[in-house]
């Protein structure tokens, strides 16, 4: 298999006989090595565009190939890692007896299960007692940290998950966020679809943005890193004084963000990241300006999304 990616061309497909248009001429290229995005409102396609990415849908019309082979293909399926939404497992086994029984369907060395299994667990943050309990004790977002396990024990070149942080606490989250960033660095291509707007502005390199079936947009955007973004400031009464709004523009400098507007009773920031924003509501307590409230706005794929539900995109 020689590493071209996925390629996606004039792709639809139908259901009820037709009626139903789920995919409508979708064309696209995932690059290897880069995380994709794939976001819109329900009932777009994004699923059935999985689907047709792992072989278990067949389109009408179009081809997806995967390295120049179909997704079908038994070398691409020994190379693809997949986590569903919904998830279904064998419920009377315990955690590493899973893991043990897909290494052992990935076609694994039996010599390095245990390893392997051991290892499976501890990078999704499941420990050795959460390992040995039976998968029908475990919490929503342990099975989702299970299931991830389960999609990387083979060690795949193409990973593609749907909802991979349903369920999961904050901590969780940020954790296989930090997971999925590293992959890309051991040649791994990961494709994921989610409606956690901001988790995939910090974590894709690109994202498309899905609607009655077509892709609408493409957005690149700055893998691991925050993207700047507007913060708004209000104040009460009697509001920002004069000589403080004088002083603004500086002091948005000194915390590495930018004055964009100011008056009376509000003030609006472009700021880098989350520590800028940090650094500028620090120093603005310390000089006791009477801010009672700070809103960001809206991140970049959040402002894609409802320009597309409005029709504008």
């Amino acid at each position: 298999m020689t590493g071209t990616g996925i390629v996606v061309a004039g792709l639809s497909k139908t259901y009820r006989r037709g009626r139903v248009r789920a995919l409508d001429g979708v064309s696209l290229a995932i690059r290897p090595g880069e995380i994709f995005g794939v976001i819109g409102p329900n009932g777009a396609g994004k699923t059935t565009l999985m689907g047709c990415l792992l072989g278990f849908l067949f389109p009408d019309e179009g081809t997806v190939t995967v390295d120049g082979l179909a997704p079908d293909d038994l070398a691409v399926r020994a190379v693809t890692g997949y986590l569903p939404e919904r998830l279904m497992f064998d419920r009377w086994m315990t955690g590493q007896d899973f893991l043990g029984y897909h290494h052992a369907l990935a076609g694994a060395p039996a010599a390095d299960r245990s390893r392997d299994v051991a290892s499976g667990l501890d990078r999704v943050g499941l420990d050795r007692d959460a390992g040995a309990k039976r998968v029908k004790e475990y919490s929503r977002g342990m099975l989702q940290r299970l299931g991830l396990a389960q999609a990387l024990i083979g060690r795949p070149r193409y990973l593609l998950l749907d909802e991979p942080t349903s369920g999961m606490d904050p901590i969780g989250a940020s954790a296989v966020r930090a997971l999925l960033a590293d992959l890309p660095r051991t040649g791994v291509t990961v494709i994921v679809n989610s409606h956690q707007l901001e988790q995939l502005e910090r974590l894709c390199d690109r994202v498309a943005y899905v609607q009655a079936g077509r892709v609408t947009s493409v957005e690149t955007l700055k893998a691991g890193a925050d993207t700047e973004r507007t913060l708004t400031l209000r104040a009460a009464a009697p509001g920002f004084s004069a000589s403080l709004q004088k002083r603004l523009g500086a002091i948005a400098e000194r915390a590495g963000a930018r004055l964009l507007s100011c008056g009376e009773e509000e003030a609006r920031f472009a700021v880098p990241d989350d520590r800028a924003a940090a650094r500028l509501l620090a120093t603005l307590v310390r000089l006791r300006a009477p801010v009672v409230e700070a809103v960001p706005d809206r991140g970049r794929l959040e402002r894609l999304f409802f320009q597309g539900r409005d029709g504008r995109a």
